[in-house]
């Protein structure tokens, strides 16, 4: 794959992720001046300005008459400053963002590999796969809790969950490359087992 078809990071205004697309059509809305370009001080530049930038070692560059130019991995439209609109998935990795990895019972945060979700009335007593009754929960905790209702268990919510009026800024589907450059600006991995949507 030659490095017009890599893959750029598109930002509304607001900085907010909203697409992916090839260099090529990046170099299209700099030149047109529908965007500009991001680098990793986030200083912002337009197409003029970028293609003065001498390359580093390590930069994508493209060859022009005389002379390469930077490959921008990240680049801001002037003008669009919505955001898309989505659903917001009923996911693990949604879950675990709205209650910020943190359980639910005794309120300590963890990695996401330390917790699990729980079902705050079990589904043995009929309780439903939902945004309200459902929360990240430690192993301790889950353990004594066990398939009783914290009532039940005599354990107390750190708060009732809710579904979270968020929306995810984008879903990207990251089967292809996440450049370094990226990642100040993605805040969800898209990672199969975290993103998909659980069933009700």
């Amino acid at each position: 794959m030659g490095v017009l078809a890599t893959e750029v990071l598109v930002l509304n205004k607001s900085y907010l992720p909203v697409h992916v697309t090839t260099v090529k059509r990046a170099f299209t809305l700099l030149y047109e001046g529908i965007a500009k370009a991001v680098d990793r001080q986030f200083t912002i530049y337009d197409f003029q300005n970028w293609s003065e930038l001498k390359a580093e070692y390590n930069d994508d560059v493209i060859g022009i008459v005389h002379r390469v130019i930077k490959v921008p991995r990240v680049i801001v439209l002037v003008a669009y400053d919505r955001i898309p609109k989505k659903h917001v998935r009923f996911s693990r990795l949604n879950i675990f963002a709205r209650d910020k990895n943190t359980c639910q019972y005794c309120g300590k945060r963890y990695q996401k590999t330390e917790l699990n979700i729980d079902h705050i009335i079990p589904r043995s007593l009929g309780g439903l796969s939902t945004w309200d009754n459902v929360v990240c929960s430690c192993f301790e905790c889950n353990k004594k809790k066990g398939g009783m209702t914290p009532e039940q268990a005599g354990m107390k919510l750190v708060k009732r969950p809710k579904k979270p009026e968020w929306t995810p800024y984008a879903v990207f589907n990251f089967k292809h490359t996440v450049y370094k450059e990226w990642a100040p600006f993605l805040n969800i991995v898209d990672a199969s087992y975290w993103n998909v949507e659980l069933e009700k």
